[in-house]
């Protein structure tokens, strides 16, 4: 029976972009939400200097905004050419999109403690896993036959390598934070916009 099951679920795609869609625009939403001005009594000079201490809060946020976009892309990017599947390519985006609806919290975990290095490892780990949820969907979903075997040639190598390449480079960005946690966000945010708008051609194969 187990087995049967097993044949028969999980085969329409169609189903794990919708979710993917829909946990991806509620998760860059929340984002925002964590933004909280405190209401203060003065005038507009003390308004204007409470609104000016956020910002280390809205670059968390264009952080965490760029991280969302770049994993929703890779995972769309993906399943263009992903054609079948089986409950456990499933559960496996699944799993990358429980990762995804945590962005949040380490957003906001973030924002509150962006001068620890707790923080920033905190916030690291979650790319890492996003990362390591995507090249292990790809992986399962070449090696069971579910992208066609001429565009697996063609594809696969340059999706393997570009998560490779972006989580290394994540990881050498969160290393910074031993420097300066503000120069460790910086540089994430750099490789972020090279892989959003390859600034840099040569370097996204």
């Amino acid at each position: 029976m187990k087995n049967s099951y097993n044949k028969i679920a999980g085969h329409d795609i169609g189903h794990i972009i919708a979710i993917s869609d829909a946990v991806f625009g509620v998760a860059m939403t929340l984002l925002v939400l964590e933004i909280k001005f405190p209401e203060i009594e003065g005038d507009d000079k003390e308004l204007a200097m409470t609104f000016l201490k956020l910002m280390p809060k809205f670059l968390v946020y264009f952080l965490s905004f760029m991280t969302a976009g770049i994993f929703w892309m890779g995972q769309s990017s993906q399943f263009e050419h992903i054609k079948k599947s089986d409950r456990n390519l499933i559960w496996i985006n699944l799993l990358f999109l429980l990762f995804v609806s945590l962005l949040p919290f380490t957003t906001a975990f973030l924002g509150d403690y962006i001068d620890h290095n707790f923080g920033i490892a905190i916030y690291w780990l979650n790319i890492f896993l996003l990362g390591l949820m995507l090249y292990i969907s790809w992986n399962y979903a070449t090696k069971h036959g579910f992208v066609d075997k001429e565009v697996e040639q063609e594809v696969s190598g340059a999706i393997k390598r570009r998560i490779i390449v972006s989580q290394s480079l994540y990881f050498f960005g969160a290393l910074l934070c031993f420097v300066n946690s503000y120069l460790a966000i910086a540089v994430i945010i750099a490789i972020q916009l090279n892989y959003a708008f390859a600034f840099f051609k040569g370097k996204q194969n």
